[in-house]
């Protein structure tokens, strides 16, 4: 499956927030020689609990929003979304 996703490095702890519509990921690393890449691989596969080689930038490798493949169905993505995010309003 395919999600997209907004990336804000150099944060304080890693985290998912869902803020409306939206998939905000926070990683502690700075975008630089793709550590952030590296760093939200990892974390999504520690998440997840699937191998990072099943997870894939497949736009966005530059840029702060992300769109990721991976190789979860919507079912188990929905229920581990719901047990490790953070929602905020407003």
């Amino acid at each position: 499956m395919k999600i997209s996703i907004k990336v804000i490095t150099n944060a304080r702890k890693r985290e998912i927030i869902a803020d409306g519509p939206e998939l905000k990921v926070k990683l502690t690393s700075l975008p630089r020689d793709g550590r952030a890449n590296e760093e939200l691989i990892e974390y999504l596969a520690e998440c997840f609990n699937v191998r990072k080689s099943e997870i894939q930038i497949v736009q966005g490798e530059k840029d702060r929003r992300k769109v990721i493949a991976l190789a979860l169905d919507y079912a188990t993505f929905s229920a581990i979304l719901r047990e490790k995010v953070k929602v905020t309003t407003g």
